[in-house]
């Protein structure tokens, strides 16, 4: 597992420019990285916060800093693989599982619950995000491709808060879903492994309602966290936008990690030098925005890759 990791990490620094990084993070003033770094942390310790909210909701016992840790590994594990920033949640079933004694079954559906919050908060700023991005006139307001597409992202934005709902209601899609399946087997073992992971977190829906809200009101946090760090990094190169300008340009960075490399290799800057150019800033600007965007994911993602080997060997 080490080696696999150290593997990822090497491929990760190998590729990275460097020497264009430590430029640009030298431009900058030492306060303004102290800033950067403090509300990153934030945004951590908040990630970290809305599973440790639903985890106690069932586990007393879970103590708080070693979610954070494995927070950081799942980040590390995540942005180093292939898709859209998944990959390292069988590190947060496996933590639970090791360290506190809980279920594969309980474990995942603490994971399950974390990523449907994380994805209704995601989704619903991408909604704003689209928004923002018509706006700037990015996308044409007609066009076959552009409503296909618009309807599979409304799709996303609205499947967290309705699945959300469904379970607190004892109705339950995945369960539903895997059912209708013609070709899976209803008794396999997979089957009835996620069926069970979805009644849990249907259970702590219903039983939980206050952790509910507190664990979505903590992921919000994050969520506007995130689009006030980009705000930041673009102020502090002197680029000063509206806020839907800022908003689209997040939103674009955003959707560049959906593309099937490791962190959005050439995606992210493509798309800041994109979206930035449209505002009027200029090449080499834009290119030291996703520098340091760079800087910061390689920092936390290779700090995660290191902390992920020890939540495996636990």
């Amino acid at each position: 597992m080490m080696l696999i990791l150290g593997g990822l990490l090497y491929w990760a620094l190998r590729n990275a420019p460097l020497v264009e990084i430590w430029a640009t993070i030298w431009r900058l003033k030492a306060w303004q990285i102290g800033v950067l770094a403090l509300l990153n942390t934030l945004i951590y310790i908040l990630v970290s916060l809305r599973w440790w909210i639903i985890v106690q909701a069932e586990a007393r016992r879970v103590a708080f800093l070693p979610l954070l840790a494995v927070r950081v590994a799942v980040f590390g594990v995540s942005y180093f693989t292939l898709g859209p920033q998944v990959g390292g949640e069988p590190l947060q079933v496996l933590a639970l599982q090791r360290k506190y004694g809980l279920s594969y079954t309980r474990a995942t559906a603490s994971v399950l619950m974390d990523k449907l919050l994380e994805f209704l908060v995601n989704f619903l700023l991408l909604a704003v995000g689209l928004w923002a991005i018509f706006q700037a006139g990015f996308l044409p307001e007609n066009g076959r491709q552009v409503s296909g597409g618009l309807v599979i992202l409304v799709a996303l934005i609205v499947w967290p808060p309705i699945h959300i709902f469904l379970m607190s209601r004892r109705i339950y899609p995945l369960t539903i879903f895997l059912r209708a399946l013609p070709l899976i087997p209803k008794n396999a073992k997979p089957v009835r492994f996620l069926r069970a992971a979805e009644w849990l977190a249907g259970t702590f829906c219903q039983r939980h309602l206050g952790a509910l809200l507190g664990a979505l009101g903590v992921s919000l946090l994050a969520g506007l966290g995130m689009l006030a760090d980009y705000a930041l990094m673009t102020s502090f190169f002197g680029i000063h936008l509206p806020f839907w300008k800022v908003v689209a340009g997040w939103t674009v960075g955003w959707l560049s990690f959906l593309v099937p490399l490791p962190g959005g290799l050439g995606a992210l800057e493509a798309s800041q030098v994109f979206a930035l150019g449209a505002f009027g800033v200029s090449a080499g600007t834009a290119i030291g925005v996703t520098l340091l965007m760079r800087a910061r994911d390689l920092l936390i993602g290779g700090l995660g890759l290191l902390l992920a080997g020890s939540v495996y060997n636990q």
